[in-house]
């Protein structure tokens, strides 16, 4: 994929899990430079959760058709969307447990926004170095300590 528009750094935090949560976003909008930064907290909330609205909430605010280049170190939400959503769908949202996949109120307004732009998935490692995955972190951890 060529010409990115934007770049998206997102990360989830819970105390507790469940617990108080927090995440945080970092959109770089590579037409004219600007850096955004979007977070938000939930009194009870898991992980998982926060890490799924991290991006979507980043998503939101991006023009549909849009280039983006998304990235997370969380694997349960880059397999979830690259490969696991397929076969959710498909089975109509039950996933191989035969249970109701968890978090499926937001696997579906996730699959919706994404659905509308251009998104390539990136896997990055937590706590390895990467300045901007670093400050997410930062910035969700506060969130989830500032409730």
């Amino acid at each position: 994929m060529s010409n990115i528009d934007y770049i998206i750094y997102t990360d989830g935090a819970c105390i507790g899990n469940p617990g108080p949560g927090g995440w945080a976003a970092i959109i770089f909008n590579k037409k004219n430079g600007a850096r955004i930064k979007k977070v938000g907290s939930e009194l009870t909330t898991t992980n998982n959760r926060m890490e799924i609205v991290a991006i979507i909430e980043a998503l939101k605010s991006i023009p549909e058709n849009s280039k983006i280049d998304v990235f997370s170190d969380s694997k349960y939400v880059i397999n979830g969307i690259k490969s696991w959503i397929l076969t959710w769908k498909k089975n109509n949202w039950i996933g191989s447990n035969k249970k109701v996949v968890k978090n499926k109120d937001l696997w579906i307004l996730l699959d919706d926004i994404s659905s509308k732009l251009e998104i390539r998935w990136n896997w990055v490692k937590g706590h390895d170095g990467d300045k901007y995955n670093e400050e997410v972190d930062k910035l969700a951890r506060n969130e989830a300590c500032s409730i």
